[in-house]
C-alpha cells in the first residue's frame, strides 16, 4: 500500500490539522515531513503513528533581507531533493500539505513528481506557500470558500467530547499561545482584580517566555490564577471556561468553536495578510463570536461581556461546527490514494 506524506507545520495551528487528520488514518502507512524549526519535533518528534519522521533544515523566505533569501532558497533546493528521495523510499502515492514554510520541500517535491498535492488552507486569507501552488494542486480544501470540495474544519475529537454549552461566565481563559501574546497578558492582569471581586476564576495562557513574569504580578497582587505556558491541557481548560479571549489563529478559533466556548478574539497584528483578522470575522459575522483589534482593545469589551446571557452563541458554536471536518478529509485522502 503507498504511503501518505503528512507535511507542514511551525506553527501549532498548522500542526494541528496533521494531528486531527492523522487520528482517521491508522489504517493508511504515514510518513511525517516537517521543519527543524518551530514546533514540529515537539508535536511528532516520537510519535509512532507514523512510519518514518523527517525534520528537515528549512525556514521562511518571506521577510528575510536579499541575502536571507538567496540562504533559505538554497535550503529549500537541498531539502527539495531530499524529499524526492524520501518519496521513492517510502513508495509515497499522495502529500497532504497544511502549509508553512515547513511544507515547502515535500510540497514542491510532490508536484515535481507529480504526485497529488492536497493542500489545506486554514485561514481565511491564505499563506503564500498555498497560493503559490493552488494551481498545481489536485485539491485545495478550506473552510471559508464555497467552491471547496469540503468545508468543515478538522478538528480532533477531544474538543467536541468536551464541549458544553455555557450560560454564565464563572471562569474565564486567555489563550495567547504558547508564545504567548502581550496585550491579552496586559489586558488578563488589568482585568483580574474585577474578576476577582465578581468571583470569577482566571485560566491564563500567558506563553513561555512570560511566564513567571505573569505568575509573579498575580502572586503580587494575591490573586490566585491558573497559569501556564505551553501545554497540552488545552481541551480541558477550554471545557472548564465559561469566555475565552484569544488570538484568531485558525486552529485555536475552530476549536473553540467546536468546544462552544463563547471567544472575544483579538488578532494578532502583524499576521500576514491580516489573517486572523479575516477568520475572527468569518465567526463575528454570523454572531457566534466578538472581534476588537489590539490598538482598540480595553478591558470594557470583556467586562460588558460578563453579564450576557452566552447560551444563544455558545450553542450556536456547537451547532454550527461539524464534527465530521477531519475524518472527511481523511476519507478524501484515502479515496485519491486509490
Amino acid at each position: 500500500m503507498k504511503s501518505i506524506v503528512m507535511t507542514g507545520g511551525g506553527t501549532g495551528g498548522h500542526l494541528a490539522i496533521v494531528k486531527a487528520v492523522k487520528e482517521h488514518l491508522r489504517d493508511t502507512p504515514l510518513v511525517y515531513i516537517g521543519s527543524e524549526g518551530g514546533q514540529d519535533r515537539r508535536w511528532f518528534g516520537e510519535d509512532e503513528e507514523f512510519r518514518a519522521r523527517y525534520f528537515l533544515q528549512t525556514r521562511g523566505v518571506v521577510n528575510q533581507g536579499a541575502l536571507g533569501k538567496l540562504r533559505s532558497l538554497g535550503m529549500l533546493a537541498r531539502e527539495v531533493r531530499r524529499s524526492l528521495k524520501l518519496f521513492k523510499e517510502h513508495d509515497v502515492g499522495l502529500v497532504f500539505s497544511v502549509g508553512g514554510y515547513s511544507a515547502a520541500p515535500a510540497a514542491i517535491a510532490a508536484v515535481l513528481a507529480r504526485i497529488d498535492l492536497v493542500i489545506h488552507e486554514q485561514n481565511a486569507h491564505p499563506g503564500t506557500l498555498n497560493r503559490l501552488l493552488r494551481p498545481f494542486a489536485a485539491a485545495f480544501l478550506s473552510s471559508y470558500e464555497e467552491q471547496s470540495p469540503l468545508r468543515a474544519y478538522p478538528v480532533s475529537s477531544i474538543f467536541f467530547d468536551k464541549a458544553r454549552v455555557r450560560k454564565e461566565v464563572k471562569r474565564i481563559l486567555f489563550l495567547g499561545g504558547s508564545q504567548g501574546a502581550q496585550a491579552i497578558n496586559d489586558l488578563a492582569l488589568k482585568l483580574a482584580p474585577e474578576l476577582r471581586r465578581r468571583g470569577i476564576g482566571i485560566i491564563h495562557q500567558a506563553g513561555e517566555r512570560n511566564l513567571e513574569q505573569v505568575r509573579n504580578a498575580y502572586a503580587e497582587s494575591g490573586i490566585d490564577a491558573e497559569v501556564f505556558g505551553f501545554s497540552d491541557r488545552i481541551p480541558e481548560y477550554m471545557h472548564e471556561a465559561d469566555l475565552a479571549v484569544a488570538r484568531a489563529g485558525a486552529s485555536s478559533m475552530w476549536e473553540l468553536a467546536a468546544n462552544g466556548l463563547p471567544t472575544l478574539f483579538v488578532p494578532y497584528p502583524y499576521a500576514a495578510g491580516d489573517h486572523q483578522y479575516h477568520n475572527a470575522k468569518f465567526l463575528a459575522d454570523r454572531g457566534l463570536a466578538w472581534v476588537v483589534r489590539q490598538k482598540e482593545l480595553t478591558p470594557e469589551h470583556v467586562l460588558e461581556l460578563l453579564d450576557r446571557d452566552l447560551e444563544p452563541v455558545s450553542r450556536g458554536l456547537i451547532e454550527s461546527t461539524p464534527k465530521e471536518g477531519a475524518q472527511e478529509i481523511a476519507s478524501f485522502l484515502k479515496e485519491r490514494l486509490g
